[in-house]
């Protein structure tokens, strides 16, 4: 007690006022989270867009595209194969697509359904739905291609798109991650019973944790128009902010309860809890504060919307460390220590006051240089993977195998190279220059079919926008978007092929696409660690 630091002296404050006072502190904890919950309801969560994930300059690409006001909208695809993976017979495939475009051509938001377009091989077709960019639910074409499918049994129709396949990842995803929610509260609920032996025990961290996050949650939505949110944080936001209000609240309890078994007051154990306990909290808090922080550095929409998500939980789970569980502890004295699991109680009265960690650490202590090796070589052998570790963005081969949409675009891209892996080249100028650039394009798909990087682009393959300023080129790339050639082809286009095309022409131009937008997201990332780990550690020194 003798340590008047400001880390000390904060937490040892705020436990004296709230153990002496200790209704308004609980009151007002939980007005603060009532008032903080609600603003879930009253804003509305500013969620992030495309825009926020541009970089680079396939983020340039996309925002000349975006400018451009291309009506090319999205496109969900049906692919069509022999139901018995022989070849196809071209009347069963004329008659399918026109059943399909009859169910298809009708519904709300779809623009245009092209003809059946046949690999060389003559042993997949492809039909393209052409729909406006405010469709976000491809649950009326797929049903029409079941229905298509039912009537045409010989033929095997499967559909897949960007809006399916996000749709079906995000469903993945949040059932995932919902699964993990349900799963964490039973769980940790059962993990303080059988730390404490006693329920009102157990129960007080987890009441902690959960009134932490449902505070974060509400400040999260005004937040969100300045940091805008991804989809995932809120249920990040749960699983950290169950971790650390627990993980907090059982280092105060935990010192609290063996004071008091000391014959203190509830009062003093209190105290001595908030000057020890307290005192790690507010450092350990800060270090994972910094941490988070250093995530802002590394920029883009994921890892700002995370980090400040993760940040407010955080803070908010110290806070009530701090403030609101010493006027719980005063306020439940002995009574927290009821009702108890008779074999738990015991066995944790057995076990004693730091039992456990004594047995842990006595070894350490006793030869810490061997300790100190043995735990370098074993974070060294733990973290040795990640420097063979590749950076880049999800893609076609790195999303579920399991969900039936990305079966499905793989074997378009198998059977339509076209439809896999592209390259898209935008250039913006003039409408004087148009002619040139397109002149210039044009023969870029030449040069670049002649090369190994690229295969022979498609008939829709060049796009003008409607005000005649920007042009939009998709050359298809032979190789998955992980495959290094691919790396290589997007590095050859970007240096040589489009500077070489447009040698003369003074027009903005940029190369995007999946491959590019990975490339462009793992140089940020790989110039930003050097800058991130710097800073945290500074940070976390000071």
């Amino acid at each position: 007690m003798s340590d008047h630091s400001f880390l000390s002296r904060l937490p040892l404050r705020a436990a004296r006022w709230s153990a002496t006072h200790p209704w308004r502190a609980i009151g007002g904890w939980f007005f603060f989270v009532l008032v903080a919950a609600a603003m879930a309801f009253v804003v509305p969560t500013q969620q992030t867009s495309d825009a926020d994930y541009r970089l680079g300059e396939s983020g340039r690409a996309d925002a000349l595209v975006a400018a451009g006001s291309f009506p090319g909208g999205q496109v969900e695809s049906v692919l069509i194969t022999a139901g018995d993976g022989g070849r196809l017979d071209p009347t069963e495939v004329r008659a399918a697509s026109r059943d399909l475009r009859s169910r298809v051509a009708s519904l709300p938001g779809v623009r245009r359904v092209t003809d059946a377009t046949w690999n060389p091989e003559r042993t997949a077709a492809l039909v393209d739905v052409q729909v406006t960019d405010a469709v976000d639910d491809a649950t009326p074409v797929q049903r029409a291609t079941a229905a298509v499918a039912a009537a045409h049994p010989e033929l095997s129709l499967r559909e897949a798109g960007d809006i399916s396949v996000n749709t079906a990842i995000n469903d993945r995803v949040a059932q995932d991650l919902h699964s993990a929610e349900g799963i964490s509260l039973p769980i940790t609920l059962l993990l303080m019973v059988v730390a404490f032996g006693a329920v009102i025990a157990a129960g007080v961290p987890v009441l902690l944790a959960v009134t932490s996050v449902g505070a974060t949650m509400g400040i999260a939505a005004p937040l969100s128009h300045l940091i805008h949110a991804e989809s995932t944080v809120t249920s990040m936001i749960v699983l950290i902010g169950m971790a650390v209000g627990v993980d907090y609240s059982l280092f105060y309890l935990k010192r609290e309860r063996e004071e008091r078994a000391a014959g203190r007051t509830t009062l003093d154990a209190v105290e001595i809890a908030a000057a020890t306990s307290g005192h790690s909290i507010l450092v350990s808090g800060a270090a994972v504060v910094a941490s988070m922080a250093g995530l802002f550095l590394v920029g883009g929409a994921t890892f700002d919307s995370l980090a400040a998500g993760a940040i407010v939980v955080v803070v908010i789970s110290v806070i009530g460390s701090v403030t609101v569980l010493p006027a719980l502890l005063v306020t439940l004295g002995s009574r927290a220590d009821r009702p108890r699991v008779p074999l738990l109680w015991r066995l944790n009265r057995r076990i004693g006051a730091g039992g456990l960690s004594r047995r842990i650490l006595a070894p350490v202590v006793s030869h810490p240089v061997a300790a100190l090796t043995v735990a370098v070589v074993a974070v060294g052998a733990l973290a040795a993977p990640a420097l063979g570790m590749k950076i880049h963005d999800s893609g076609l081969q790195t999303l579920p195998a399991s969900i039936p949409q990305v079966q499905t675009l793989r074997q378009m891209a198998e059977e339509f190279p076209a439809q896999g892996t592209t390259a898209t080249v935008v250039v913006h100028g003039t409408t004087a220059e148009q002619p040139a650039i397109l002149g210039a394009l044009h023969g870029l798909t030449t040069t670049a079919a002649g090369t190994a990087s690229f295969d022979a682009a498609g008939r829709d393959a060049i796009q003008t926008s409607p005000d005649r300023q920007t042009v939009q080129l998709s050359l298809p790339i032979p190789w998955s978007a992980a495959d290094p050639r691919s790396e290589q082809a997007i590095t050859d286009l970007r240096d040589h092929l489009l500077p070489d095309a447009l040698s003369g022409l003074s027009v903005q131009h940029a190369v995007g696409g999946e491959v590019a937008t990975s490339m462009d997201f793992a140089s940020r990332q790989q110039s930003r660690i050097p800058l991130v780990i710097g800073f945290v550690l500074l940070l976390t020194l000071v």
